[in-house]
């Protein structure tokens, strides 16, 4: 299997390292040459600063694109016109109506588009996901999601909702496995020109609901979520993957082997080109995630809530 990649920036370069352990990396593509040709160079594959020449030069299966928000739609519309497999690093793009038109044109062309929502593949989730859904410890009724960081030097085309709060959208969705019909923010700014921290309640059917507060504001890096069942609260902690369960009269801890996120992510979307019932994010899941938070910054700035009706 032949992989390409667009993009080697902050973030990118954990995708080009793993794609280059597993065997699969055969070119890169990078705006900025000098960065492209680093890369290129360091991994031992083809590189370019144009992806209209790639395009020309390479023949390949997939591609992942891991450049800034704004440019997702136009690099993603001509890979998936070119009938490549597409990886897009969330959020899939910046409007939900050029999600809508990049999920149909996959379809068309019978091609796999999913997009980077790391989270689903943190083993701590996959743990509580089973855990909710065998109802081990009843049913699931509330999500609590934290995330707070310094503000990231290179997030400069959106704020804290499209770059942070978006994991925990989908994850909200993962483990309700459902939709949000209602969604009610408030966000503001101090550092950066766009939001910087944001508050936001997602209501789902039967009166279940997700909070996600995410800060671009404290010293500390946290990211933790609680799941609040009807007989305990399971919480977690994304980093450490560690996983207590509070019930009643005790505390208990749950084993599970800690592993790296990015590479099961990437595994699965290797997989699912080769035919195989891999698990990866659909087009649509990815859409309607950019759906709520557009949802989110709308009712942050009107102050009511925006009621939404997802497929």
């Amino acid at each position: 299997m032949k992989i390409i990649q667009i993009g080697t920036g902050g973030w990118g370069k954990n995708h080009t390292r793993i794609l280059s352990q597993l065997g699969v990396l055969s070119a890169i593509c990078d705006t900025d040459l000098k960065k492209s040709k680093e890369y290129g160079e360091k991994y031992s594959v083809n590189y370019y600063d144009s992806l209209d020449e790639l395009l020309k030069s390479e023949e390949f299966d997939g591609a992942f694109v891991v450049t800034p928000t704004s440019t997702h739609t136009q690099i993603t519309k001509k890979l998936l016109e070119a009938k490549k497999h597409v990886f897009v690093e969330k959020p899939m793009t910046y409007k939900s109506e050029d999600g809508e038109v990049l999920a149909k044109l996959a379809e068309k062309n019978k091609v796999i588009l999913t997009c980077g929502y790391i989270e689903r593949f943190n083993p701590a989730v996959d743990v509580v996901k089973k855990l909710v859904k065998e109802k081990k410890f009843g049913d699931l009724v509330m999500l609590e999601f934290h995330r707070e960081n310094r503000m990231p030097l290179h997030i400069k085309d959106v704020g804290i909702i499209y770059d942070t709060s978006v994991h925990d959208i989908d994850t909200a969705n993962w483990l309700f496995d459902d939709m949000p019909h209602v969604v009610f923010a408030r966000a503001g700014k101090i550092r950066h020109e766009h939001e910087d921290f944001a508050s936001i309640m997602l209501g789902y059917k039967d009166d279940k609901v997700a909070i996600i507060s995410s800060n671009w504001i404290t010293p500390k890096k946290l990211r933790k979520f609680n799941a609040v069942c009807t007989d305990a609260i399971i919480s977690s902690d994304f980093i450490s993957q560690e996983i207590t369960v509070e019930k009643d009269e005790e505390n208990e801890t749950i084993q599970n082997e800690k592993q790296e996120p990015l590479l099961l992510e990437i595994k699965s979307f290797l997989g699912a080109i080769e035919g195989k019932n891999e698990h990866i994010v659909k087009a649509q899941e990815a859409v309607n995630v950019t759906k709520i938070a557009e949802a989110a910054l709308l009712s942050s700035l009107k102050g009511i809530p925006i009621y939404l009706d997802l497929k």
